[in-house]
């Protein structure tokens, strides 16, 4: 069973599934990190559904990129476009994971449809509360 991490906001968050039994979220390819994103409710964020159409599910591969399906054109022509681009970047819904492998969210990421092609925080999700400095989910 491959184990998948998550790295978000310098937290890890890691499951694992079953090669096959994973139900199917209709987002991204099948048993990709956006898939297996939804199952386990991680919060990896998507705007266009998983049709390879904007960057919002960008992830840096940390360990394990031997693991991962082969990158195609499509993606690597959309990942031109992403915030904090790296040699390690893949598209969320477009890397099928085939064994252990750890990816981590970065700090921004264009959200075409909710922000207009503008550029939001990671932490997007997150406030800071004003009496005592700590993060609360909005």
């Amino acid at each position: 069973m491959p184990k998948v991490t998550f790295i978000i906001d310098g937290e890890e968050k890691s499951v694992e599934f079953e090669h096959g039994k994973l139900p199917y979220s209709n987002h991204g390819k099948p048993e990709s990190f956006l898939d297996v994103s939804k199952h386990f409710n991680l919060g990896l964020e998507h705007a266009c559904g998983g049709s390879c159409a904007c960057t919002t599910c960008h992830v840096i591969i940390r360990k394990g990129a031997q693991n991962l399906s082969e990158m195609q054109d499509d993606e690597a022509d959309r990942l031109d476009t992403a915030w904090e681009l790296t040699v390690d970047s893949r598209l969320g819904c477009q890397a099928v994971i085939t064994g252990d492998v750890v990816c981590e969210l970065p700090m921004y990421t264009r959200n075409y449809v909710q922000e207009g092609g503008g550029i939001q925080l990671g932490k997007s999700d997150r406030k800071k509360d004003a009496r005592n400095g700590e993060e609360v989910a909005r």
